[in-house]
């Protein structure tokens, strides 16, 4: 379980996929810091993000097959987008289809300012986008500690 990043989304990410419209086929989501203690902040943490949980074969029939009755369980229902991640494992070999851009790790960025972008580069796999953000959201955790650091360093010297 610890490593099936199809078991690492909030609950409500299970069923977005029946929200969009059926036309929807690219979905573009972007991560921006909207405040906070500090007018800056130093993007930092992507890197080990993406290396540890979006990096090569990541869903397999296995892993689906957990989710599944993970989340059935969970719901009393079966809500997961099997045909997606079917088709991820199939057309893909478990590789996720999306581009993510982001500023270099250490830049400090004005508040206000996007971090990083994601979108699906299949057209089949638009819910993608957003099922991801549970994890990429983890980024807010070093970038915290690099913008505390960087203040308190401001500070000392």
């Amino acid at each position: 379980m610890e490593d099936n990043i199809l078991l690492k989304a909030d609950s409500y990410k299970i069923s977005h996929h029946s929200q969009y419209p059926p036309e929807i086929n690219i979905v573009y989501a972007y991560l921006e810091s909207r405040g906070g203690n500090y007018p800056e902040q130093v993007f930092f943490g992507l890197q080990y993000i993406l290396k540890k949980h979006l990096i090569g074969q990541v869903v397999t029939k296995e892993k689906l097959a957990e989710a599944t009755k993970f989340w059935t369980e969970h719901f009393g229902h079966d809500y997961i987008e099997k045909d997606m991640w079917e088709y991820i494992i199939e057309k893909h070999n478990g590789h996720l289809p999306i581009r993510i851009k982001a500023v270099p790790e250490g830049t400090v960025v004005p508040t206000g300012n996007v971090l990083m972008t994601i979108e699906n580069t299949d057209p089949k796999c638009p819910s993608l986008t957003t099922f991801l953000e549970t994890i990429l959201l983890q980024v807010w955790y070093p970038i915290t500690i690099a913008t505390n650091s960087r203040e308190i360093k401001k500070i000392l010297v």
